[in-house]
């Protein structure tokens, strides 16, 4: 079988193994997953570092992220097994846990997640949308290393082109060149990952960056998903679920933006001013407290009597005796 992925317009030839060299008691380990754990772990690390210029602490993210990222990934096998084949899966519910013979629809992963870690900010007593912004940077960052796993795995291509960028693989017997779409979605991600670091530094609203991202998204995913040949369908109306969700959401996204920011939106109701004046709050409770156990201090020991520390005593002078008087009187007698 040949596994070479190749390049013609690029002059790149490669053919990267689909496992690790070895095994986890007895199974084999996929480069798919371990691409998507690091994608994962950097956006988590991202997202650790700015959290507080979104104004909660990194025990709230990591609060939410316990609980959000599962079910993320649940959302994701949900998504996929409903729309690949309902039926089948309804049939046997339980190969719906076999994750590990492939099966995750990102968009499915993105709503569970968002959804869920909003709900956990609202217990917490935290702006969702504050959380959903960040999230919103870090879900590009994860995306664009993670559709590299689909290169290892030889899936997410396109149908067949001549393209500078076009991608030859062995597929169904027979050489065939295709959009390499996997590399439009991750360069598409990183793009969008940048542009959305920069905008968070300036955002108006809480939200903001969660709909730019939307938007962004939605745009590059609508265009790529046309192109792709493992598109999962609405049913047998040929309409593809991932691209129609693409644009509808786009387009809900933009219109919001536009009209949030045409209403001037208060800054200090953002969830980052809130944070930072209950903590110079804290600051001054603090810095008051201390002034006042200074003050206590000072007052005690001005009000305390002074102890000497040792009784001082003095000694008389020792008086001449009598007796040594009379006798250096008869002594001057005896001399006369």
């Amino acid at each position: 079988m040949n596994t070479e992925i190749k390049f013609p317009g690029l002059g790149l030839e490669f053919d990267p193994p689909t496992d690790l060299p070895f095994t986890v008691f007895g199974h084999s380990i996929k480069w798919y997953g371990v691409i998507i754990a690091v994608g994962f772990l950097l956006a988590v690390v991202y997202a650790l570092k700015r959290c507080h210029k979104f104004g909660y602490t990194r025990d709230d993210l990591i609060d939410v992220l316990i609980i959000a990222a599962p079910v993320g990934i649940i959302c994701a096998r949900l998504y996929f097994c409903l729309f690949y084949n309902a039926a089948y899966y309804l049939e046997h519910p339980i190969e719906i846990l076999y994750i590990w013979k492939g099966g995750l629809a990102i968009y499915g992963g993105i709503i569970g997640g968002l959804l869920c870690g909003a709900l956990v900010s609202k217990i917490k007593g935290i702006k969702p949308l504050a959380v959903l912004d960040l999230a919103a940077i870090g879900f590009p960052l994860a995306q664009s290393i993670g559709r590299w796993g689909n290169f290892m795995n030889r899936e997410a291509f396109g149908a067949a082109t001549d393209s500078l960028f076009r991608m030859e693989l062995f597929v169904d017997g027979r050489w065939t060149t295709a959009h390499p779409c996997f590399l439009y979605e991750s360069v598409w991600n990183l793009v969008g990952f940048v542009i959305l670091h920069f905008i968070s530094k300036k955002r108006k609203f809480d939200g903001q960056v969660l709909l730019c991202y939307i938007a962004w998204y939605g745009i590059g995913r609508m265009f790529i998903e046309g192109l792709r040949t493992d598109s999962l369908y609405v049913g047998s109306t040929g309409i593809r679920v991932s691209q129609m969700l693409a644009a509808v959401s786009a387009l809900v996204a933009i219109v919001l933006l536009v009209v949030i920011l045409l209403r001037k939106p208060d800054p200090n109701r953002m969830q980052v001013e809130v944070f930072e004046r209950e903590q110079a709050r804290k600051t001054l409770e603090k810095a008051a407290e201390g002034v006042q156990r200074t003050e206590s201090m000072v007052d005690s020991s001005a009000s305390a009597p002074i102890e000497p520390s040792a009784e001082i005593t003095f000694d008389p002078p020792q008086q001449e005796s009598d007796e040594g008087d009379e006798s250096t009187a008869g002594s001057e007698e005896d001399k006369l």
